[in-house]
């Protein structure tokens, strides 16, 4: 007999039902399909009156209005590309000048540095 009471055992488990009460499994894919609806079809959608699907990892409008909507999108497209290019641009004017402003006021610094040493420099002579 152990020293604080009976040694583990855990219950056993129940058995398991019936893995499906479903028939489905039963039928062949045809019919699961129609029966699921699994038959799903090209991703569409209505998007600001134009009908778009999902083609080839693009969306492409189903009818031929959106064409003067493209020519629109390209030229804000290359506007925006544009836009990206010159930020780019002042976002490196920026830090060199940044990088400039730094080293004048580093230059400025050791200057004054430099002065006050002279000024302490020539009051210990008189």
């Amino acid at each position: 007999m152990p020293l604080f009471g009976s040694t583990f055992s855990p219950k056993k488990t129940p058995a398991r039902k019936c893995t499906s009460l479903s028939s489905l499994h039963l039928l062949d894919r045809t019919t699961r399909e129609i029966e699921l609806g699994l038959e799903y079809g090209t991703p569409s959608m209505n998007l600001a009156g134009q009908n778009l699907k999902f083609e080839n990892g693009q969306w492409v409008a189903e009818s031929g209005s959106f064409t003067g909507n493209h020519r629109e999108t390209q030229r804000l497209r290359k506007r925006n590309q544009q836009l990206e290019e010159e930020n780019n641009l002042l976002r490196l004017k920026v830090d060199i000048l940044l990088d400039m402003l730094a080293e004048t006021t580093a230059e400025s610094h050791l200057l004054d540095r430099e002065l006050e040493e002279l000024k302490n420099h020539s009051r210990r002579r008189k």
